[in-house]
Parts: C-alpha cells; sequence; structure tokens
C-alpha cells in the first residue's frame, strides 16, 4: 500500500506540538489583574536619615539589593550597581533606572 501523503517539513511538524492560544494577551491581562496595588509607604525622619548613610556607602560596581516603589507596587531587585547620577538623583542597578526618592530599602554585600 502506497502513502499519498508526502513528508512534512521538520518546522511545520513542530508546529503541530505548539500550545494554542485562543485568547492572546489573556494571561497577560490577568496577571496584571491579580497584581494588588499598594500605596507609596511615609518613611520616618530616623529611618530617612539610616536609608541615606547606607546609601553614601554604596560605590559602583558594588552588589546590592534595592527594595523600591515602581506602578503601584514595590520591587526588589539585587544586582551590581553600573551607576549612580547625583544630578538626576538616579541609582543604576543592572538594568535599572532607580529614582532615589522611590528607594526605601537597601542592602550592599561586602566583598
Amino acid at each position: 500500500m502506497a502513502d499519498n501523503r508526502g513528508r512534512m517539513e521538520r518546522a511545520d511538524r513542530a508546529k503541530q506540538f505548539m500550545p494554542f492560544d485562543a485568547l492572546k494577551g489573556y494571561r497577560e491581562a490577568l496577571r496584571e489583574r491579580e497584581r494588588i496595588e499598594v500605596p507609596k509607604r511615609d518613611l520616618s525622619e530616623d529611618y530617612m536619615e539610616e536609608l541615606d548613610r547606607k546609601f553614601h556607602q554604596i560605590k559602583k560596581n558594588d552588589i546590592v539589593t534595592v527594595e523600591y516603589f515602581r506602578k503601584n507596587e514595590y520591587v526588589q531587585i539585587t544586582g551590581m550597581v553600573s551607576g549612580i547620577d547625583e544630578n538626576v538623583k538616579l541609582l543604576k542597578v543592572a538594568d535599572a533606572n532607580i529614582p532615589f526618592k522611590d528607594i526605601c530599602d537597601l542592602h550592599r554585600y561586602e566583598k
């Protein structure tokens, strides 16, 4: 008995097993809705002084963990400080540009 079907290309064969997303973007929209928005915390004067002291110990190429406020939520990032711009008040950690005013916690790792 002869097989009348032609050989399927490898890429076309692989497409058969790819997941089907009938509602494109729906999962992302659900994740966005699940995110809990929180108001920005007011930090006490004592805590602000302690944070300022920690900040002045940081140098370029230090490894730090920074907790900061972004888009109605608190985010934490750990990485190498790639720059500190005093003029525009920006801390650069990895590929994130973090405004000083949004930083609520800072930890520097000893080398």
